[in-house]
């Protein structure tokens, strides 16, 4: 199947795309500071950039989108019907290289908290799940 939007028309949305300081990775900053954690953005001394990262506690939280680090769930397990093949390393890519980040931080004695996507449809267990995870 062909793409419906031209080349440029591609790239200006995907030029869109954010990979920081998207709206669920905002949702958990409010969540966060609400409860009175305070935390660094982006660290780039660390592997993988966490989204937030908490030096005293030695814990990140990473905030992944669901399509783009191919979640279980149903956004995840989307695939897009143009440029199939092109999608489906890219995104494989993006896992190996989660898994990669996750293992360094590992090695390097930080703990690590994934926050899915979807899982902010519900954010009282968000929250819960996060200040069990920074106590």
């Amino acid at each position: 199947m062909t793409d419906r939007l031209t080349p440029e028309q591609r790239s200006a949305n995907m030029s869109k795309i954010r990979a920081a300081n998207t709206k669920p990775e905002m949702q958990v900053r409010r969540m966060v500071h609400r409860e009175g954690y305070r935390y660094l953005l982006h660290d780039k001394r660390l592997p993988g950039k966490p989204d937030l990262v908490f030096p005293g506690r030695r814990k990140v939280i990473f905030v992944n989108g669901c399509f783009w680090h191919h979640h279980v769930c149903r956004a995840g397990q989307y695939t897009p019907k143009t440029n199939a093949e092109f999608w489906s390393a890219k995104r494989q890519r993006n896992v190996e290289r989660d898994a990669e980040q996750i293992q360094k931080l590992g090695e390097l004695g930080w703990k690590i908290h994934v926050v899915w996507e979807c899982e902010l449809k519900h954010p009282d267990e968000v929250l819960q799940g996060l200040t069990h995870f920074l106590s």
